[in-house]
């Protein structure tokens, strides 16, 4: 059992970043299992989690962002160098969502839900919550549609500005990020403006929070980092702390105000609060990125959980939590005191999205991983380019 579940550690991975990763698949699971926690851990949560997805799109723009800027200084401004940057970002997360979309897909088909491919098609190109409500069918996978259109749009434009118009890729990045920050903000301005919000915490929910066109300047704003830690590093590393205990103050100042609601969703929780959470992150990546190695225990556990944060956010909610806690497995006939059967859900909840997470990443997304490394697929985009 040791060895199936046992994973390899890179040396080369960044511990700061892992740390960063692990903490947001922590807040999203907590925040997913508050109905089968005992009292008083749901109010509890709520007082201490913080907005895991966001945490998620400003490190995910930081890594594409540095990959990108990479790319486009070495003069790999090509057409294949653009399509092998895609197969790799793809083969990353597509073969693991769909085979958890597959999956529910057969479960639900199995157990007689109401549910018609055709009114989940948008779910397989990712266009359930492009302009309109996310559909309830593995709700969870709104962010990975607003994730899958950044990664097709941006490195466009991005792409187009350098080889076309023949611009510097430092000024290319500037105007990009400057751009997709006013336009996206402007959005939710006007969205906010011409809506009257009768349900608030819905409509906001899926309006502004679940819209691509209305989040995609949160992943913009980890690409802001990006450009900082490539142009200006020596100033990136120079006020670290400074910028960490910064951000720290930020995303408390922005915990406060979504605990008290003090605007009643008005204008600041509708429109800006998406890019406070998100500079409140980016300033955390100076200091994260610089944590290069740890070690014991601790060190693992966090690794570990990074590892498999994909797996975890993709299983936690509609899988484990929904079809196997809360569907399958026959708790009245376990215990009759209910406090009990809310630890014994707790545990169940956590274990199983640990522990088939492991399985998934290690026999399902490596493997695809090992195949976008091939020598076939660099080959193959060698040719193209040559």
């Amino acid at each position: 059992m040791t060895e199936l579940l046992k994973l390899t550690i890179n040396p080369k991975r960044i511990y700061g970043l892992d740390i960063l990763r692990a903490l947001a698949i922590i807040f999203v699971v907590l925040e997913h299992g508050r109905d089968v926690y005992p009292k008083p851990i749901p109010e509890l949560i709520h007082y201490i989690n913080f907005d895991g997805v966001s945490i998620f799109f400003v490190l995910s723009g930081f890594l594409i962002g540095s990959i990108l800027i990479n790319l486009l200084e070495k003069k790999k401004n090509e057409t294949s160098s653009l399509l092998y940057f895609w197969i790799r970002r793809w083969a990353r997360t597509l073969p693991a969502y769909f085979l958890i979309l597959t999956i529910l897909v057969v479960l639900a088909f199995i157990f007689g839900d109401d549910v018609n491919l055709w009114d989940i098609r948008s779910l397989f190109y990712f266009s359930q919550n492009l302009y309109s409500h996310s559909i309830h069918f593995f709700p969870e996978a709104w962010s990975l549609s607003i994730e899958e259109w950044f990664y097709l749009l941006v490195p466009i434009v991005l792409f187009l500005g350098v080889r076309l118009l023949k611009l510097q890729t430092k000024h290319v990045v500037f105007f990009t990020c400057i751009a997709t920050v006013l336009i996206i903000t402007y959005l939710r301005l006007g969205r906010f403006n011409a809506t009257e919000l009768v349900d608030g915490l819905n409509y906001w929910d899926v309006a502004f929070r679940k819209q691509v066109f209305m989040r995609l300047d949160s992943i913009i704003y980890g690409v802001v980092g990006a450009y900082l830690f490539y142009y200006y590093r020596m100033f990136w590393i120079k006020h670290k702390v400074f910028f960490f205990f910064f951000g720290i103050g930020i995303l408390l100042f922005q915990r406060y105000f979504e605990y008290n609601e003090l605007d009643n969703f008005g204008m600041y929780t509708c429109v800006f609060s998406f890019s406070v959470n998100a500079i409140g992150t980016l300033f955390l990546l100076p200091c994260l990125n610089d944590l290069k190695s740890g070690e014991g225990f601790f060190f693992r556990s966090i690794t570990y959980i990074s590892l498999i944060s994909y797996s975890m956010y993709l299983i936690n909610f509609c899988l484990v939590k929904w079809w196997i806690v809360q569907r399958a497995i026959p708790w009245d006939a376990i215990s009759g005191n209910q406090y009990q059967l809310m630890i014994f859900k707790s545990i169940t909840y956590w274990t199983l999205t640990i522990v088939l997470s492991i399985i998934i990443y290690k026999y399902y997304e490596l493997p695809a991983m090992k195949l976008r490394d091939s020598a076939f697929v660099k080959r193959l985009f060698q040719r193209k380019k040559d």
